[in-house]
This record gives C-alpha cells, structure tokens and sequence, in this order.
C-alpha cells in the first residue's frame, strides 16, 4: 500500500450511490440472488461498522456488516467486500477488514460471519462454520460460511438458522 495514499472512512449516506455502482460494476446482476443479499433485504447494514476506501476523492473499496442472529445470539454479518479491480492485491481490502472488525470489537460485538473464500479471510481470524452449526435462506456452498470471533469462545455452543436481527429490521 506504500505507494498508494488510502484513507478507510466510516460509511454516510452520501456515499450509498457510489457504492451501489461499484457492487454493479464488480458483482452484476447476479448478486441479488446469493443468500446474503435474502438478508439484507431485511435489515440495513450499519453505517457506523461499513467503511469505504478512498484514493484522494476514488471510491475503491467498501465493506458492510449488518445485524443478525444465529439462532437466539447476535452476530453481523460483513460483506459484500468490494473493491474495484485496478486496486485488487494492493491491500485495500485487508484494510476494510482490519478496520470493521477492530471496530465491531469496540463496539462490543462479538461475532462476525460472511459467506466467502477461507483462503483470503482465515488472514484475519475467520474460520469454517462446522457443518450442521448455522443455516441460511436460500442456496449457499456450506464450505464458504466463515465465522470470525471477536471474543474468544463466542461461537461455542452457538448454532441455529441464520436471520436478519429483527430489532434492526427495516
């Protein structure tokens, strides 16, 4: 990241066309029918714990976490991570996620799940689900469901179906 000057800041309403844009450009139409996006269909994400990346006046990057429960236990859920591919491997997007966990751990949350690939986000702490511990609407690769514990042990004994924190709903 050394040559390039990259500020993460927390997400405003401001920013929600941009980033829509850019989930357009990086994701397409497809998007809409991942079991993630069942959830947020529910509850807004929260603008305090979802960040963009910025060069200079650049939207690069944006992360999102909303709330959730597995089971009875709240949790968030992060994603979608997107960055525009002329940044990709550049570490923006470990800087998104180094910056909404830090922050969700401040803020006194204790687990974050997301639906992506173990190899890049095991680097910063997330880990298989077991198979058979949590359930999502619709179609999702069980092999993908990562959970990360902000809290050592909060996952234990944690399992149940996947769903939008109905306090948080919209």
């Amino acid at each position: 990241m050394s040559d390039l000057s990259l500020t993460i800041l927390a997400e405003t309403a401001n920013d929600a066309q941009a980033i829509e844009r850019l989930h357009e450009r990086t994701f397409g139409p497809g998007r809409f029918v991942l079991s993630a996006y069942r959830l947020r269909e529910h509850v807004d994400h929260l603008l305090d714990l979802s960040f963009t990346a910025w060069i200079g006046t650049l939207l690069v990057g944006s992360v999102r976490q909303l709330p959730i429960c597995i089971g009875d236990t709240k949790a968030l859920l992060l994603g979608p991570l997107t960055i525009e591919p002329p940044f990709r491997g550049r570490g923006v997007g470990r800087a998104l996620l180094d910056r909404a966990l830090r922050d969700a751990k401040a803020g006194g949350h204790r687990l974050v799940l997301l639906v992506g690939d173990e190899a890049y986000y095991s680097r910063v702490g997330f880990k298989a689900v077991p198979k058979g511990r949590a359930t999502m609407p619709g179609p999702v690769d069980y092999s993908r469901l990562l959970v990360a514990e902000l809290v050592d042990g909060a996952f234990t004994n944690v399992s149940g179906a996947i769903r939008p924190d109905w306090s948080m709903a919209k």
